[in-house]
């Protein structure tokens, strides 16, 4: 198991605390993005990969690489939808789970709303992130991942393996 960050947008906050359930749990952690990122170097769990520059490389590294089981960071719904599809525990930056409940719903408004402004129509972008959004998210990143350590434990004893959580 590990967790994957779609780390060009993701917010400091949002990585400090992967980095701290990673130290705690020994759960490797990979940022990917379209450019070098910086994560603590004292540690061997966190790593990067700087993709080539490209619209949604990032993206398609992440679904090429992440497994079923594993958990991911985005703000990107059709990544999202991608990862969802393939079995992978996703959350949004300000605290929004994506699951196969929801994200289908989430991708269509998306769209409807990418339709609107490619007809002329104006909307209020997202407000800055703030205390409300990183609570939001420690809350979801916290239940979410327990539930992913518990569905790979399960998998690991239905083989016989005790690999990292």
């Amino acid at each position: 198991m590990q967790i994957w960050i779609d780390a060009d947008a993701a917010p400091r906050e949002v990585k400090e605390i992967v980095f701290k359930a990673s130290a705690r749990l020994k759960i490797p952690v990979v940022m990917v993005a379209n450019q070098s990122i910086w994560f603590p170097p004292s540690t061997s769990l966190i790593s990067c990969v700087a993709v080539r520059h490209g619209a949604n490389e990032a993206d398609k590294y992440i679904v090429d690489h992440a497994q079923l089981g594993d958990m991911a960071i985005t703000a990107d719904i059709p990544l999202a939808a991608q990862l969802v599809d393939k079995q992978v525990f996703v959350v949004d930056p300000r605290g929004e789970e994506y699951d196969d409940r929801n994200v289908v719903g989430r991708l269509a408004a998306r769209d409807l709303f990418d339709a609107a402004r490619g007809a002329g129509m104006e909307f209020s972008g997202q407000q800055p992130y703030n205390t409300k959004d990183r609570a939001a998210f420690a809350s979801t990143f916290d239940r979410v991942l327990t539930r992913a350590i518990k569905a790979h434990s399960r998998r690991n004893d239905k083989r016989g393996s005790t690999d990292n959580p």
